[in-house]
C-alpha cells in the first residue's frame, strides 16, 4: 500500500504550486486505481496548518475550501487514515534511534513509524529527510519514474 505525505498533498491542493499539475495527476491516478493507499493522520494535520496559514500562503486557503479538500480525499474509497497502534511506541523509538533525531525531524519520524507499523509498502513524499530511515522505502512521484 501506498501511503502519501503532506507535501504531495500541498502541492495537489494549492494551484499555485510549480508541482500542482503532477501532484494532482499523481493523487487523482492514485485514488482512481483501485488499489489501497494510505494518508497518516500527522499529514492531515499538516496539510490543514499549511494551506491555511496566512504567512506561507497569500491568500491561504480558506478553512471552508481546505475542509472541503480533506473531505474529497476521505470519500476515496480506498483510502486509509493512518493512526498509531500499539506497536507504534517501539517502531517510532527505533527510527528515533536508529535516525539519530533532533528536534523537528521527530515529526518524520512519527510518519515513517507509523507507515512501518502499518505495513505502507511506499511512502511518496517530495522531502528527501525520510531517507534517514532506510527502513522505509520512499519515491518522489514528481520526479521519479514510474
Amino acid at each position: 500500500m501506498i501511503a502519501v505525505d503532506t507535501n504531495l498533498l500541498v502541492y495537489a491542493h494549492r494551484r499555485d504550486s510549480q508541482w500542482h499539475p503532477a501532484a494532482s495527476a499523481c493523487l487523482s491516478r492514485l485514488a482512481a486505481s483501485g488499489l489501497p493507499w494510505a494518508i497518516p493522520w500527522p499529514c492531515i494535520y499538516e496539510f490543514y496548518s499549511i494551506v491555511t496559514h496566512p504567512r506561507i500562503y497569500a491568500p491561504p486557503t480558506t478553512s471552508e475550501q481546505a475542509v472541503a479538500q480533506l473531505d474529497a480525499w476521505f470519500e476515496a474509497p480506498e483510502l486509509t487514515l493512518l493512526a498509531e497502534e500499539v506497536q507504534h511506541w517501539v517502531t517510532l523509538k527505533e527510527q528515533l534511534v536508529r535516525a539519530r533525531v533532533t528536534g523537528p525531524l521527530a515529526h518524520d519520524a512519527k510518519i515513517a513509524a507509523l507507515c512501518l507499523t502499518n505495513g505502507i509498502s511506499e511512502l511518496w513524499t517530495a522531502d528527501r529527510d525520510f531517507g534517514r530511515f532506510p527502513t522505509l522505502s520512499t519515491k518522489n512521484p514528481l520526479i521519479d519514474s514510474e
